[in-house]
């Protein structure tokens, strides 16, 4: 178990004010931001700490939207997209709204229903440099854009390649009757090296530095 400063003794886990949900180390949670209009702080519990008086204090890392990363949101970034920053802050455990689950973005696309705690994390975020981890992503569509799970796509039987309707000059209505989809310029040839070569970046420029945002409560 981490040290503790004197006087401050580790917890394993925390109930939620007026809930019953207990929240421990590892997970995510909703935090109360202090502009009301602004949807709650996504964070992972990294720790959690009692003092003599026994005040509650969570060690969170910050997950960022892509509204509040230095190159904002962009077209292929789903709704409940998020990016797990090198962001850390102790914050009291009172401003914990509840719990929510960021799924790997594999496991998010899988989901039957996404339900409103569900979010989904496929990249890492440095906060003061504005980088990405991974920096590229495979693209796809002759548009050649990266996959957002919250659009519609059909798959070539010929490539395998996955095309957006409007893309190829259907409506979404059209695609859903589709039993099989050839795109316009189809070929068997193998797709994969293809893919490798066209990527998408998705840092902003290296030279642009910012500081960390502070997440006021």
């Amino acid at each position: 178990m981490a040290k503790t400063k004197p006087g401050k003794k580790d917890l394993d886990s925390y109930t939620i004010k007026a809930t019953n949900k207990v929240v421990r180390p590892g997970d995510c949670v909703l935090m109360r931001p202090s502009d009301s209009d602004k949807p709650p702080y996504v964070a992972r519990v990294e720790k959690l700490e009692a003092d003599h008086r026994n005040n509650v204090k969570v060690r969170v890392r910050w997950y960022y939207r892509p509204e509040e990363s230095l190159g904002g949101r962009r077209q292929f970034h789903g709704v409940k997209e998020l990016f797990l920053s090198d962001h850390y802050d102790m914050q009291s455990a009172n401003t914990i709204e509840g719990k929510c689950i960021v799924h790997s973005f594999k496991n998010y696309t899988k989901l039957d229903n996404v339900g409103t705690e569900d979010y989904f994390c496929r990249f890492e975020y440095k906060a003061a440099t504005g980088g990405f981890t991974p920096d590229r992503v495979a693209v796809y569509c002759k548009c050649e854009m990266p996959y957002n799970p919250d659009d519609l796509m059909v798959q070539c039987e010929g490539c395998k390649d996955w095309f957006h309707p409007n893309c190829m000059g259907m409506t979404i209505e059209e695609a859903k009757k589709l039993e099989q989809f050839l795109c316009s310029d189809c070929s068997f040839d193998d797709d994969d090296a293809k893919r490798q070569s066209n990527s998408f970046p998705v840092s902003p420029s290296s030279d642009v530095k910012v500081e960390p945002k502070r997440r006021k409560r």
